[in-house]
């Protein structure tokens, strides 16, 4: 089957994600927090840049590699972590493991995977990141800092956005807790998934197996939408991302910054790329969409600069690269491939977004990414 005539676009497999997985699974991966607004203006203001399309430059290959972090790239997006991977589909932390390898691409999982870091090393290729959410102990953070390197992850990304757990409202009504109790109601939603229950019956009920060797009885009485991470972690300080810096040896990535003047001080902490992302509107109901946050971070830093939230298609990639970014990074995006698909809605998607960048490319008469035009506001 061509899987391009059935499912040419995104919104194809988000559509039949939809229909595969149990109602609080989806409440869980596509919800923002409080009236969503954040997660609506993402797309909206990405909605708003175009380009002008450029004629009568004769046949051409564009070319879509990259360099990030001294390192050539042949594409310029990865996968970027969400939290439970596992619950979307089982297995997904491997799936998307092998993808990223297969693809050379970067994989970023996420301290609250269904996987741990054992699980997960055979599965890894040279883009294997750690997105850490960080943990107040000292000795929890060793330790978690030697079990990824030991595992084969080369790249710590520290995300400094959550300083509280967020309130998740939608996924809260969907009856989701964590771990996830099996009342009638959500059983009545996994019997309605039977690929998806099936799937699941193999594997388990879904955990933060990572976090299972520091878990205790503290866990009890934690509010549905939060879980042992929130536990375990603290809400950094300037000094806690220096000693972070100075415990790692690898490239260290810092996720979620919205302000300029953050970016220009992390410059001095020795954090190698920079990530603009407002968590996909997950954390903050009243953040600005991260593209209209990028163009006055990259005045502000030579950083590299990652760029995430909202981002659902080729012409989106090129319109975050043409605003500063050096590289892009989907979440959800890939979630909703593996849900619809299975591994191969991974692949699937990949080859979408690929596609996609040469289309547009081609309108803008362009054949490589450091050549992009100067965008131009729509209406």
């Amino acid at each position: 089957m061509d899987l391009h005539a059935t499912y040419p676009a995104l919104s194809d497999l988000r559509h039949r994600a939809q229909r595969r997985i149990p109602k609080f699974v989806w409440e869980y991966l596509d919800s923002g927090t409080g009236n969503e607004a954040t997660k609506s203006r993402n797309r909206a203001e990405l909605d708003k840049i175009g380009f002008a399309p450029s004629i009568l430059h004769g046949e051409s290959t564009p070319e879509l590699s990259t360099n990030l972090l001294g390192q050539t790239l042949p594409l310029p997006f990865g996968i970027a972590p969400i939290g439970m991977s596992g619950l979307i589909w089982p297995d997904a932390e491997a799936h998307l493991a092998r993808a990223g390898a297969a693809h050379t691409i970067p994989y970023c999982i996420s301290t609250v995977a269904t996987q741990s870091p054992e699980d997960i090393a055979p599965h890894l290729g040279l883009q294997a990141w750690f997105q850490m959410y960080p943990p107040r102990d000292p000795g929890i953070r060793a330790d978690m800092l030697a079990r990824v390197k030991t595992a084969g992850f080369s790249t710590l990304v520290l995300t400094v956005d959550v300083p509280v757990a967020s309130r998740r409202e939608r996924q809260t009504r969907s009856g989701l807790t964590s771990p996830p109790r099996l009342t009638p109601r959500l059983m009545a939603q996994i019997a309605a998934c039977p690929a998806w229950a099936m799937a699941t019956a193999k594997r388990g009920m879904p955990h933060m197996r990572g976090l299972d060797k520091y878990a205790n009885a503290a866990t009890k009485g934690l509010s549905p939408t939060a879980h042992i991470g929130y536990l375990l972690r603290t809400s950094p300080d300037w000094d806690y991302v220096k000693s972070l810096r100075d415990a790692w040896d690898g490239a260290f990535i810092i996720k979620g910054v919205l302000r300029p003047e953050d970016a220009t001080e992390l410059d001095q902490v020795g954090a190698d790329a920079i990530w603009v992302s407002n968590h996909a509107g997950r954390q903050f109901d009243g953040a600005p969409a991260s593209i209209s946050a990028l163009p006055a971070i990259r005045a502000a830093t030579k950083k590299p600069i990652l760029f995430d939230s909202g981002v659902e298609s080729g012409l989106d990639i090129l319109r975050a690269l043409a605003l500063g970014a050096d590289f892009i990074m989907l979440g959800r995006a890939f979630h909703f491939a593996l849900a619809a698909l299975g591994p191969k809605g991974i692949d699937h998607l990949i080859d979408i977004l690929a596609k996609d960048l040469i289309a547009n490319m081609g309108q803008l008469g362009v054949t490589d990414l450091k050549t992009l035009p100067t965008p131009i506001p729509l209406a």
